[in-house]
This record gives structure tokens, sequence and C-alpha cells, in this order.
């Protein structure tokens, strides 16, 4: 299959470069496959749409301020960095927030899974496989993606802010390893990093994206982008989804070079999909797993949330704990777990609408964002929705 089988033409004014008035506001495009219509609503309707008992589930990784601008001592010019994630160094955990409502997601103890042809909770023990610890949250060495990449060679010495030094230490054409003087973690990126606004955003990160470019319950620092279909929702949404009896679980998965890595291979099946790490709550998985035992609905909000699912999936049913994931989804694919997806509108080419197309078929993908186009919907991550149902 075609790398150009999934482009599509897209106005450039229907970009979005900034997102809604007030969050919740968004447009949303439902997907209606089972009787074959289309229905323009908003976002905060979303619950008209989603059957009682359904399970929602939602990736609660946080976005880092990830891009920092460096100077290169050489040649003093500015280059900017977007640092993927941190490597074994100095290390200690991730920094976690609190979030009401949501159970512990320790993998460390025995956990409990339910066998999809039973409704019983039967415990087993997770043990994380050695490539599945948590990530680190500060380290001296990071992977990073940066402008003019082939420029920047092994050697070469830059200053942060701060007065930070740092040198590439190693890479290929796609990312650099970078090397601190000194340990990078939360707290320096809080101070001097920048919001990852995707490329197709054209300007410079602004008061408003700290805000906007988070969901409101992510707890678990970790993505160098946000997992944007999260970013239409509030807690009124949520309150009304879990008043019409429909249960919200968690997952986290830290976006990074596998979600937003383009598609340069002529064919699809020669993409590399890079790793990236997840984890499962036990409570999450017991309430998939009991819903796919009665025949309820799994919605996963977001491609981040369908990827960690799939992967997490096996023989008896989904899996608790840690793991890395370089799940690549295109058409063909059979999937287990998701039944119905809430997802943004993607960029054409790119692995993430392959995604959709696999789940919805390509044509009624591309015919949905002709309409979409038509309709002058909001594209990309600060743009409207999409329900597939």
């Amino acid at each position: 299959m075609k790398t150009d089988d999934f482009n599509f033409d897209l106005p450039e004014e229907l970009i979005a470069q900034y997102p809604t008035g007030e969050r919740g506001t968004s447009r949303l495009f439902v997907l209606d496959r089972k009787n074959h219509r289309h229905i323009h609503t908003m976002v905060t309707q979303i619950r008209d749409f989603v059957e009682p008992g359904t399970v929602m589930v939602f990736n609660d990784s946080r976005v880092r301020k990830a891009r920092l601008y460096g100077e290169a001592c050489d040649t003093q010019a500015k280059v900017e960095f977007l640092l993927l994630a941190p490597l074994p160094a100095a290390a200690r955990q991730p920094r976690v927030e609190p979030l009401p409502q949501v159970a512990s997601q320790s993998s460390v103890a025995p956990q409990a899974r339910v066998d999809p042809m039973s409704k019983t909770a039967t415990s087993v023990a997770s043990t994380p496989s050695s490539s599945s610890f948590a990530p680190l949250a500060v380290s001296t060495v990071w992977r990073a993606i940066c402008n003019k990449n082939r420029r920047q060679r092994i050697g070469r010495e830059y200053i942060f802010p701060g007065d930070l030094k740092g040198r590439v230490i190693d890479g290929n054409n796609d990312e650099k390893i970078i090397e601190f003087e000194s340990p990078v973690g939360d707290d320096y990126l809080d101070a001097y990093g920048h919001v990852p606004l995707p490329p197709y955003i054209k300007r410079e990160d602004e008061a408003v994206d700290e805000e906007r470019y988070q969901n409101i319950y992510a707890r678990v620092d970790g993505s160098a982008a946000c997992a944007t279909a999260g970013l239409h929702f509030t807690d009124a949404i949520l309150d009304s989804l879990r008043a019409a009896g429909i249960d919200l679980e968690w997952v986290t998965l830290h976006v990074g070079l596998g979600t937003f890595l383009p598609v340069r291979a002529e064919n699809i099946e020669d993409h590399n999909m890079h790793e990236e790490w997840y984890t499962v709550p036990e409570k999450t998985a017991l309430a998939v797993n009991k819903a796919k035992a009665e025949g309820r609905k799994v919605l996963a909000v977001g491609t981040t949330s369908i990827r960690t699912l799939e992967s997490a999936w096996g023989p008896d049913g989904l899996a608790v704990g840690p793991n890395n994931t370089s799940i690549f989804i295109y058409p063909g694919y059979q999937f287990k777990v998701v039944d119905q997806l809430f997802t943004n509108f993607h960029t054409p080419k790119s692995t993430l609408v392959m995604l959709v197309s696999a789940f919805a078929g390509k044509d009624e993908i591309l015919n949905a964002y002709k309409e979409a186009v038509r309709e002058r919907y909001r594209f990309f991550s600060y743009g409207d929705a999409m329900l597939i149902l």
C-alpha cells in the first residue's frame, strides 16, 4: 500500500493555529458506520452518542515543556531541540500529580485481570520486562530531535538557557543523543523549556498554550507532544459522561518519535515505528476485560490510547503493567479491543491517518475528511474532533 494513498487536499486556513475560545467548544463530526451516516454536532453532545456501560479509555500522560533553544558554540547559530526522553544516567521516578477518582497506577504488587470469556477476576503476578520499567525523569543524557538535523554533527557543543552546556554524542538522521553537563529534568524544563507545539502551528508558544496544550486529566510527566484528542474534554463533559453510566478509565503512553515521525517510505509496510513506553493500570484492565466479556463497547480516546490497548492485549485479555510498543496500525489490521474511537483530524500521509483508516476504512475516512473540509472543520491538534462509532 502506498503512502500517497493517504494524502488529501487541505486548505491551509483550516489548520487550527490556536485553541477555541473555551475548552470544550469544538465541533464534533460523528461517523456512524453501522447506520452509514454523518452527523455534525458539538463535543458537548458526545454523551448522546455513547451507550451506557461503554468503557472510555483516556491517556493521562502529561506534556513536558520539552522544546529548548541552544546556541552552537562554534557558529552561534540558534538550534531548536525537542527532548524526547531521558536515557540512563542520574535518574528519579516520574513526577506524578494526584488525580481524584483514578486508581493507583502501581505495577509492582500482584495484579488482577479478567479472563475475557469469564466475568471472574483472577489474581496474577505482574513482572515487567527489563526493557519496560518506568521511564527516567531526570538525566544528563537525552534523546532529541532538532531542526537542521543533519548539520548537528557528533561532538558539536551548545549553550542552553541557564548557562547549561551540552553536546551531541551520538545520533542519526531521525534523532540525536545530547549529553548535558548537569542533569536535566522537569524542574529545568519548567523553568527554561517551551511548550512543544507541532510544526504546523506556525507561531511561537504563548501563555495560552501552557494551559490549553495539556489535557485536564494529565498527571504523569513524560510526553514530548500532547495526546490531543483529550484537549476537548472539560470537567463538565467528563461528569456528564459518568452521569450517563459511562465508565472512564486511564492508561499512560508517553508520546514520542513513534507517534509523530513522518512516513518517508514509498510503501507504508516499509515504515519503522519507534518504541514508546506505556502502562496499563489494574483497574483499567479489569474494566476493559469485563466489558469485552459482557459484550459492552470499549471506546478509545485518541490514537495513543488505541495503540496502548491493542499493544497490551494478549491471550488472557488486557495485560496489567508497563511495556514498550512500536505497533504500527494500518489498513488490514484486525482490532482486538477497541470498538469505537474519539480522535482529531490528522495530517495527510501520517501514521495517524493510516490508523483511523484501518479502523473505519480508508475510503470512508478520506470521504469524511473531504466533507469536513467542505464544512470548514478545523484540523489537527487545536482543531475539531471526530467520533467513529
